[in-house]
This record gives structure tokens, C-alpha cells and sequence, in this order.
């Protein structure tokens, strides 16, 4: 999921092209981007889309980014949504382990009543100071939640924080990648709204890849494919992964834990992450499912 292109809810015309588009996750968007008067209007739009063979056939992570607990609309919102082709629920402005716990309930009622098969994860929305100190509590609050989505703009703009100082910017992205390594789930970057500025998206979309976030949000397609190329596995990258994978396979044959490759000492930690590297190569068909490239 090296990118999620936003995708207003209420602009069915766009859904297709997105469907058919590079972005590896489209995140279909109920919350700020559609006005109170077309919530009802965006959930049927959104309920058709998600029962398509289109989507179904798109091979992407599909999400939807509900209303906030306390809106008035999340319930109406999930209820709608919670569909055979949905995977992800994008829950704004998570502040405690009673809203996860509450969105979770929800999810799986919707899902019971709507006769889906599989279940439907929560991608919770960490916008302010409280929820972000509070990160790894929330995350771990149930077993649903499969990541952690930062989001620069509210999190900086009522505290007077510039969205552009790289040093807050880094603070705040260190802080919520260790909470998700801590509740064991992913972390994923936020939007960057100048799409002018593709240099500056550049530069943030390598700083979350370097931090260990799966990928970054697009507000714009011109966004996706900067998002993909800044989270694809380098060719260096993918065969000193593979070879550590072979050589933890010749290691464990003999009985050794920790052994060397290319220099450097490999154990637990560093083979796991080669491992990570090898699947994403093979999800992108840069190698085969082997490990082969």
C-alpha cells in the first residue's frame, strides 16, 4: 500500500478512473470532503461502487473514511459502507479506547447485517496531541485495527505548528511510527497539500519510507506516482533481502541463529525485515513468489 489516492464520496464520475488508476489504495472519503447536504447521496454512491466486479477485480485496498463518532453521521456512514468489497474502516479523530472499541462494535454489526464474509479492519485517523501521546493504547484497544494514519494539518495547525518544519514534522512521525511498532500494526504517512510542490512530497514520502511507514496518502493522482516510486524497494534493496532470506535458510539447516551477509551481522530483527522486503518486491511482481527476481 505504498499509496492511498483520496476519493470524494460524492464524485461518483471519479471512481472508475481511480479503480483503473496506479494508486494501491483508494481512501473514498465521507468526512471533510463531502457537504452535509450529500452525506446520504455519497453513502448510496459509495454502496454501489463496493459491489461492483470493478471493484472487486481492481486488486486494490479499498477504504472508506467514515464521519467521526461524535458527527451524527458515523453510524448511518458505516451501516452503508461495510460492504463485500470494502477492507479498511478510516476513522477520524480517534481520541480514546472507548471511541475504538465503539467503532469496532459498530463495524462488526454492520458487517453481520450486511452478510460480509470477511472481516473489516480499522485504519484510526491520530489528528491531535492527545491521541497521538496515546497512540499505542488506542491501536492496541482491539484486535481489528490494523494501523495508525497521521494527520500533520490537524495535529499542527490549532497548536501553531508550521506543517512545513521538518523538525516537527520528524518529531511527530518518529512518535507515531514507535507507537505502531509498539501495538504491532502499521503506520501510514499523511496527506501534503501543496500538489505544486512535488519536491517537498518527494522529500516527505523518503522521510516516512526511511521511518518504516508502509506508505503515503495522495490528495491528488499526480501525488501516486511519487508515493509509489518513494516506497519501492530499491533493486540493492530486494537482493541483499534475498540473500539474507537464502542465508537464513542455510543458517537454520546448521543450526545457527546469527550469521553475516554483505558485511553486516544478521539476526531476528534484520531477517524479518528482509522478509518484508522480499514480499513487497513479490506483491509487485518485482520477483517472484520464490523470492526470485
Amino acid at each position: 500500500m505504498r499509496s492511498k489516492l483520496f476519493v470524494p464520496g460524492s464524485r461518483p464520475e471519479l471512481f472508475g478512473k481511480a479503480l483503473a488508476g496506479p494508486a494501491d489504495a483508494l481512501s473514498f472519503d465521507l468526512e471533510d470532503a463531502v457537504a452535509p447536504q450529500r452525506k446520504d447521496e455519497a453513502r448510496d454512491h459509495l454502496a454501489r461502487m463496493l459491489a461492483t466486479p470493478q471493484a472487486a477485480a481492481s486488486g486494490k485496498t479499498l477504504i472508506v473514511r467514515v464521519n467521526a463518532l461524535d458527527s451524527g453521521q458515523f453510524h448511518a456512514d458505516v451501516r452503508a459502507v461495510v460492504r463485500e468489497g470494502l477492507h479498511l474502516v478510516n476513522l477520524p479523530k480517534a481520541e480514546t479506547e472507548a471511541d475504538v472499541v465503539a467503532a469496532a462494535a459498530a463495524i462488526e454489526q454492520a458487517r453481520c447485517a450486511n452478510g460480509v464474509g470477511h472481516p473489516v479492519g480499522l485504519l484510526l485517523n491520530i489528528e491531535s496531541p492527545r491521541a497521538l501521546r496515546r497512540a499505542a493504547d488506542l491501536a492496541a484497544a482491539h484486535a481489528c485495527v490494523a494501523g495508525l494514519q497521521l494527520g500533520l494539518g490537524d495535529l499542527f495547525e490549532p497548536a501553531g505548528i508550521s506543517r512545513r518544519e521538518p523538525a516537527a514534522v520528524h518529531q511527530a512521525m518518529f512518535a507515531l511510527r514507535m507507537a505502531a511498532a509498539e501495538a504491532g500494526v502499521f503506520a501510514y504517512d499523511s496527506a501534503f497539500a501543496n500538489i505544486e510542490d512535488e519536491a517537498g512530497y518527494r522529500a516527505e514520502a523518503e522521510l516516512a519510507r526511511r521511518l518504516g511507514y508502509l506508505g503515503k496518502s495522495c490528495i491528488h493522482p499526480r501525488q501516486v506516482p511519487l508515493a509509489n516510486a518513494a516506497f519501492r524497494p530499491s533493486d540493492e534493496e530486494i537482493a541483499h533481502a534475498q540473500r539474507v532470506v537464502q542465508a537464513a535458510r542455510d543458517a537454520s539447516a546448521q543450526g545457527v541463529a546469527a550469521f553475516v551477509v554483505d558485511g553486516r551481522m544478521i539476526d531476528g530483527p534484520f531477517l524479518r525485515r528482509a522478509e518484508t522486503i522480499v514480499r513487497a518486491a513479490a506483491g509487485l511482481g518485482l520477483v517472484s513468489a520464490a523470492g526470485e527476481q
